[in-house]
């Protein structure tokens, strides 16, 4: 895995639905069918990228996270403003700033790899550390599904300098 991009965004607005899950009681596939089955309501969105958001609390920030950790996760969309909120959508504003960026090639199965060269590897061998902000997917074009060894998606990891 190569290292990631660097990059200063502004903030987002996203709409899409949310639930609080656990990686041991993982309901991100309920999450996306449910959201999948409604995102073509969604008006004036900026583009068909997919977003998948984890809002974490400050026990991940201070390494206190495990696989029984709660955290709130999102199935979104980005969208020009919160003026045409569906029956059951949420608005969620993503801060802008500091996100390291980097691609994760392969399937959902292969993730946790991913994740541990993020935050085991490049993280503390790096001149940052996490900033308290939500962590996000893009599914993009490049984005084939999570059985897809094809697949690709860019994971933004909030970041500040040490």
């Amino acid at each position: 895995m190569k290292d990631p991009d660097i990059k200063n965004i502004e903030a987002k607005k996203l709409v899409g639905i949310s639930l609080h899950t656990s990686l041991a009681d993982d309901k991100t596939a309920l999450l996306w069918k449910r959201f999948m089955s409604r995102k073509d309501k969604i008006k004036n969105k900026l583009s068909d990228d997919l977003y998948s958001v984890q809002v974490y609390d400050e026990g991940f920030i201070e390494g206190h996270f495990n696989s029984q950790s709660i955290f709130e996760k999102w199935a979104a969309l980005e969208v020009e403003d919160y003026s045409e909120l569906e029956e059951g959508m949420k608005g969620l504003k993503l801060p802008g700033g500091l996100y390291a960026v980097f691609t994760h090639h392969g399937t959902s199965k292969e993730f946790a790899g991913t994740a541990r060269f993020i935050f085991e590897e490049w993280l503390p061998a790096s001149e940052y550390q996490l900033d308290d902000r939500p962590h996000f997917e893009v599914l993009g074009e490049d984005y084939k599904g999570p059985e897809n060894p094809e697949s690709k998606e860019k994971i933004w990891i909030p970041i500040k300098k040490s």
